[in-house]
């Protein structure tokens, strides 16, 4: 599973969960699917746990699933910033960036819709305010998480650049984590 691939000699999950602390972000939620069970002991014997792990039995059917299992029940948080495991070159920074874009919104962080984005084009990590989630758990969908969402709402997604300090390319590929085991 990509949660258990390790680049600089953390896991992929570890390595979000420091990412995500770092930034700001309490609690930390973790949704874990495949190979459930060792991705749970390593989260738990590491430096890096979060509050909560929570399991995605219906993993195989794509993001959408996790991203209904980790936000129901809704957290008790003004937003949630949504980040993948398989996204290693994402860092502090622009999760920090995107945070601090939510904050700056009308109305506040729970009216935000931010999104990391490099080149102009969505990415992550996505900041979705409480007002939102509602909307964003009816509408996530195999492999799509919040996409058809924000889709909807497009008038009202900010969009903040961060290729400056982020490499959103994803793990999916042995070649994949070559790249970024020289780069990680």
């Amino acid at each position: 599973p990509k949660a258990l691939l390790e680049v600089g000699g953390r896991s992929l999950a570890e390595r979000a969960v420091t990412v995500l602390s770092a930034a700001g972000c309490d609690p930390v939620r973790v949704v874990i699917g495949a190979d459930a069970e060792r991705v749970r002991a390593r989260l738990v014997a590491s430096s890096a746990k979060p509050r909560e792990i929570v399991d995605n039995p219906a993993w195989e059917r794509g993001m959408g699933s996790s991203l209904r299992v980790g936000l129901n029940p809704p957290p008790a948080a003004d937003a949630v910033l949504v980040m993948l495991v398989d996204q290693p070159g994402i860092g502090v920074s622009a999760a920090a960036r995107v945070i601090a874009a939510g904050r700056e919104a009308p109305g506040g962080l729970r009216c935000a819709l931010v999104t990391a984005g490099y080149g102009g084009k969505r990415g992550h990590p996505v900041l979705l305010g409480a007002d939102h989630l509602p909307g964003v758990v009816a509408s996530a969908r195999g492999d799509r998480g919040a996409r058809a969402y924000l889709a909807e709402h497009a008038d009202r997604v900010r969009v903040v650049e961060c290729s400056d300090v982020a490499d959103p390319a994803d793990i999916d590929t042995p070649k994949d984590l070559r790249r970024a085991l020289v780069t990680g």
